[in-house]
Formats: structure tokens, C-alpha cells, sequence
């Protein structure tokens, strides 16, 4: 299934303009652009695309290396966009040296959301899976907390479950890899990337000087979608 492919030009129509969204659920810093993420969608649609950071043979046991490689980089995730960490994740989920770090389930996740519900409903349940990681301290690799995770947010435990076992395995890893092509045909640098398209023009956003100020991304974001008139 082809995820983004340029939309045809027409000079007479009023170029809609789409954000696109390359995160990854494990990655701290998709977590710090949540903000901006959910003052975006107030604007104009968001498609999400999971990029598969810790997916494959990049899955990660948690590991005493491992929590003292992040760490600093969440405090100053904290420091910067004001999202907050709690000590479930820092002394709970950072200590259970049982736990996977896994990108491909939650992104199975989100993409039976979209399928069960439409666009959209895909970023409520991101939304919901950063909070239950970071602040929460829970296994987001667990199918069982994914189905969980997903009640919480209004959608059909039953319905959700058959969703994601309809994109388990080849279609998430084919999505992974499709989200990574259009990471690198925008020229993104990792994860996360905003990308603006209109009239199948791309442009890469720089949303990480607007962590911890929503307000001022907002202003951005609408002058790009809404420039002034040329004379």
C-alpha cells in the first residue's frame, strides 16, 4: 500500500495543504513534538507515518546501558518541551530488564486504528501509547496493553484486536519501509520529521526550535499555510 505519492497539480485549485508526520513511538523526542503535533491537527490533516527507530534488529531488551543512555537525553527532553516523565518510567519501566523496546507493535497499533477508524483516531491512540511509555512506565511492545490502551480511547477492544492482527508482521514492516522512503525522498534527517505538502511540493519543517512554544508554531504553521497574497 503506497502511503504518500504527489498529488496532481492544478494551477485553478486552491492547493490543500496536509502535513505529514514521521515519528516513531519509542523515539523521546517524537514525545517532546506532541504538543505541536496536536496544535497542527487544529490547522489542517496529519497523516502519520512509523518510521521503526527500535524495529527489527533494532529492538532493544531494557537494559541498565540502556537507561543510562536515555536519561539524559529525557531531562533535557523535559527541559525543553515541558512534556513530563514519570519516576513509573524512569525507576519502573527503565529497570524491568524483562521489557522490550519494540517499535513495530505500537505502530501495528496505530495503523489498525486508521483502519478501524479513520484518520485521525491513528494519533489519538499515538498520543495515548507516548503517555502510557513516558509517563506511565508500561510495556508498549505488549499486544495486551496495546489492546488496553486502545479501549481508553473509545475504540472496540474486539474490532481492534482482529485490526491489528490484519497489520501485524508484513503490512507494518511494508508501511515501516515506505515511511522510511519518504523520509528520505523530503530529506528528513531522522525522527521526528514534519513534512508540509502542497500541489505535491515538499518541504521539511523546523519544528525543533518551536518545542515548548506552541503558540509561536502555531503563528508559523498558519503563515505557511496561508501566505499573503503576492502583487
Amino acid at each position: 500500500m503506497a502511503i504518500w505519492a504527489p498529488r496532481a497539480r492544478d494551477e485553478h485549485i486552491m492547493e490543500q495543504a496536509t502535513l505529514h508526520y514521521i515519528y516513531d513511538p519509542l523515539c523521546g523526542w517524537c514525545y517532546a513534538a506532541a504538543p505541536l503535533v496536536a496544535a497542527a491537527r487544529e490547522q489542517l490533516p496529519v497523516v502519520a507515518h512509523g518510521g521503526g527507530m527500535m524495529a527489527g534488529s533494532h529492538r532493544q531488551p531494557v537494559t541498565e546501558r540502556l537507561r543510562n543512555y536515555v536519561m539524559p537525553h529525557d531531562r533535557r527532553i523535559a527541559a525543553l518541551s515541558g512534556q513530563p516523565f514519570g519516576q513509573a518510567y524512569f525507576d519502573g519501566l527503565l529497570r524491568d530488564h524483562d521489557a522490550v523496546f519494540d517499535s513495530e507493535p505500537p505502530i501495528t497499533a496505530i495503523l489498525a486504528a486508521h483502519a478501524m477508524a479513520g484518520a485521525g483516531r491513528d494519533l489519538d491512540l499515538l498520543a495515548r501509547i507516548q503517555r502510557a511509555h513516558y509517563v506511565e512506565g508500561r510495556r508498549i511492545a505488549d499486544p495486551l496493553v496495546l489492546a488496553e490502551l486502545a479501549a481508553d480511547i473509545g475504540l472496540d477492544r474486539e474490532a481492534f484486536v482482529a485490526a491489528y492482527a490484519a497489520h501485524q508482521g508484513q503490512p507494518a514492516r511494508a508501511h515501516i519501509a515506505e515511511s522510511r522512503a519518504l523520509l528520505a525522498h523530503a530529506g528528513g534527517q531522522g525522527f521526528p520529521t514534519l513534512v508540509l505538502e502542497r500541489g505535491g511540493r515538499l518541504q521539511v519543517l523546523d519544528s525543533g526550535r518551536f518545542l515548548g512554544q506552541v503558540d509561536e508554531w502555531r503563528e508559523r504553521l498558519a503563515a505557511l499555510i496561508n501566505p499573503p497574497p503576492t502583487r
